[in-house]
């Protein structure tokens, strides 16, 4: 599934930050907050002392794991969009999170460098292709130590075809439209609302983090499989 090229994707994100987390939490009435609160406990869950946030944005999923954290435990908060993590530099309560400009295809960590690794709401963006998305997840699992583990939240396909016909009729009748509203950025909200219905069900996606290595991957799903958090383990 082809998506936006990679610099396209960067100077989209460039146009949000702002409103990046309000517009999030207007088009999912709230429930973005709590679906990341949950991976993050899920997370946390995972113990060691080496956690990494990929694709952290504005940092809310990091700023999570922070509180819920062990005295001792470095987090990183990896991002290609130097404008996104600005925003996420910013917040008080991410004083103590080390942000890292790079390139989730080729990360500048050593092999086994992490314990957690987690990514919210990004695996779309990343997915220019089911190849690319492999690759990217390949890349995590080189820099998890062996146990580690990788947990994913995503928008996802609901299994039942009229939840699944409501679930893309709400994405095309209001994602677009209130996104650039309240954002201002037509190209981004445009960008969401065309990758949400197109993306892989829950099965498809645990599926592909085996293709790039990880050999125990579980999920559940989230408001009937509109979301879904995947844990996979190395």
């Amino acid at each position: 599934m082809a998506s936006k090229a990679p610099s396209a994707v960067q100077s989209m994100f460039a146009e949000v930050p702002a409103t990046y987390e309000l517009v999030n939490h207007v088009l999912t009435l709230g429930l973005d907050v709590l679906w990341r609160r949950r991976a993050a406990r899920i997370a946390a869950k995972a113990g060691g002392t080496q956690w990494a946030d990929m694709c952290t944005g504005t940092g809310e999923t990091a700023v999570y794991l922070s509180r819920l954290a062990p005295d001792g435990t470095k987090i990183y908060g990896v991002d290609f969009s130097d404008a996104m993590m600005e925003k996420a530099r910013a917040k008080p309560q991410a004083a103590g999170i080390k942000f890292v400009v790079a390139d989730i295809k080729s990360l500048p960590f050593d092999d086994g460098s992490f314990d957690l690794i987690t990514m919210s709401f990004a695996t779309r963006n990343i997915n220019l292709s089911r190849d690319i998305l492999v690759r990217s997840f390949a890349e995590y699992y080189r820099v998890l130590k062996p146990g580690g583990r990788f947990v994913n939240l995503e928008t996802s396909r609901p299994p039942s075809a009229l939840v699944r016909k409501c679930f893309h009729l709400y994405v095309k009748l209001f994602v677009e439209r209130l996104g650039r509203r309240l954002s201002g950025a037509r190209t981004a909200y445009g960008y969401l609302a065309a990758t949400i219905p197109r993306f892989y069900s829950a099965e498809e996606l645990a599926a592909i983090m085996k293709e790039a290595g990880f050999g125990q991957v579980t999920f559940q799903r989230l408001m009937f499989g509109a979301a879904a958090i995947h844990q996979a383990v190395k």
